[in-house]
């Protein structure tokens, strides 16, 4: 049954306080919108995380001197197994999914320890395919990290607490608004061209951001929903007709690319696996954060039984499809953020919307053209369309933080998260002369953040006492 131009509103009890939400949503998390509806929302969700999906395999291919046709395998089996595993999660399979409108893709917190390994692996003599078995192998086996941790985290509700959640979901919306902007300025390619942050970018860029906006704000349902899909159409048309796109490396994608699991096989070291163990606790982290904002945008509750259910699943989703994804040859997946702009820009929460998202992309990875017919969209486009979503990702953090009553203790636990948090972002290089464990936990704003307000929400006296659920490991309805 659609829920068309409601407001929502969910309280709930977590220890004395009551916790209160609005999200206007046209179709909630449990609606079936129209098949037609669904896919051009689907299609907004596809724009808004296909370039982090490719993005790490071709940085890391890059840096590995992988040939080019491995390179494109490489890429199409992210794009699938994205698709295979957005459905897992989003259909929720017994206690695996979160059964939220949670997409799935390749993560960035990988990307440094993975090239890492695999150009360790490539300087003591192996070839790229081998660093590459090497680096699946590890991604495989480490994913086992996450699916144990995930049947414990019911015991850590008087630690994962909202003012920790939503704190984190901020410094994700403000560590991805850095690469909203790097996208609007014209990106990477920009600043080999030396036109980055030109006239012409900016403008472009500005001009879709600001197609978004207005269209967000119709009262036409059809225009708010299809505001990211319609700003990027035009932009796109607009860069086409300004010579901005380059088609020509169309022309040598293959037709069709069927997967072959285990292509490069599976190899293991434990010297390579020591530091994906915290990555894989950290990525827990990470998960609870992203699918902790999915719920709020999409009118569900961030506490209690229900919640942690979710969040349960979440993360098993994760360290299953993080192996699933080894195994399709591609890096470790979990629960992207950039699709909760998408849900609270288009008010579509629909867990149905991730089928047809699921299906898109799965698509993507098996025919290259279409893929690469997106991956020439010019990024100033992308990122005049991602920054205002990304924007989002943080007022619904902030939402969920000042929902709870922000007293003096949560303030100071939320400020100190977030200069650390984002400290990092703004100054990445701090860590550059340190012991490589260090380096790969505290390179990330999210991890740093994330850890910073677990620590001191442990530490800092007064902590409010809150109820366990002892539901919370009973399986959803």
């Amino acid at each position: 049954m659609s829920q068309a131009d409601r407001e929502s509103t969910i309280e709930q009890e977590m220890g004395g306080d009551r916790i209160s939400f609005q999200s206007e949503l046209l179709y909630g998390l449990t609606d079936k919108p129209p098949v037609g509806e669904s896919i051009f929302v689907a299609i907004q969700h596809v724009l808004a995380a296909f370039v982090g999906i490719i993005t790490p395999g071709l940085i890391i291919c890059g840096a590995l001197g992988v040939s080019p046709a491995d390179t494109g395998i490489i890429v199409s089996m992210s794009l699938f197994a994205s698709g295979i595993c957005t459905f897992i999660q989003c259909r929720k399979f017994g206690p695996i999914g979160s059964g939220l409108l949670s997409l799935q893709g390749t993560s960035f917190a990988f990307l440094g320890p993975v090239i890492g390994v695999g150009t360790a692996a490539v300087a003591s003599g192996s070839t790229p395919e081998q660093a590459l078995a090497l680096i699946f192998g590890v991604c495989f086996f480490g994913s086992a990290i996450e699916i144990i941790l995930s049947r414990f985290l019911h015991l850590l509700q008087q630690i994962i607490t909202p003012v920790v959640t939503g704190t984190v979901v901020m410094i994700i919306g403000l560590s991805l608004i850095k690469t909203g902007f790097f996208s609007l300025a014209g990106g990477a390619a920009a600043l080999k061209t030396e036109t980055f942050g030109s006239t012409q970018n900016l403008a472009l860029g500005g001009l879709v951001l600001a197609i978004v906006v207005f269209l967000t704000l119709s009262q036409n349902r059809f225009l708010r929903m299809g505001a990211i899909a319609i700003g990027l159409a035009i932009g796109y048309v607009i860069a086409i007709f300004l010579g901005l796109v380059d088609f020509s490396s169309l022309s040598s994608l293959p037709i069709i690319r069927l997967p072959l699991p285990l292509r490069y096989g599976l190899d293991f070291n434990f010297a390579a696996f020591a530091p994906f163990i915290i990555l894989y606790v950290i990525t827990a982290i990470e998960t609870i954060g992203d699918l902790t904002a999915t719920s709020a945008v999409s009118g569900e509750p961030v506490s209690g039984p229900i919640y942690f259910r979710r969040i349960k699943g979440g993360v098993l989703g994760d360290g299953v499809n993080s192996a699933i994804a080894a195994l399709l040859n591609t890096f470790p997946n979990t629960t992207f953020s950039q699709n909760n702009g998408v849900i609270q820009m288009t008010g579509v929460g629909s867990r149905y919307v991730g089928f047809y998202v699921a299906a898109i992309f799965a698509i993507l990875g098996l025919i290259p053209i279409i893929g690469g017919i997106f991956q020439v969209i010019p990024q100033s486009v992308l990122g005049g369309a991602t920054l205002v979503m990304f924007g989002s990702i943080a007022v619904a953090g902030l939402n969920i933080v000042a929902s709870t009553g922000l007293d003096r203790r949560s303030a100071v636990i939320v400020a100190v998260s977030l200069a650390l948090g984002l400290g990092v972002v703004y100054s990445p290089d701090i860590f550059a002369d340190k012991p490589a464990l260090i380096k790969n936990v505290f390179s990330s704003g999210i991890s740093t953040g994330g850890l910073t307000a677990i620590l001191l929400n442990i530490l800092l006296p007064g902590r409010p006492k809150v109820r366990v659920e002892p539901s919370a490991e009973l399986s959803e309805a």
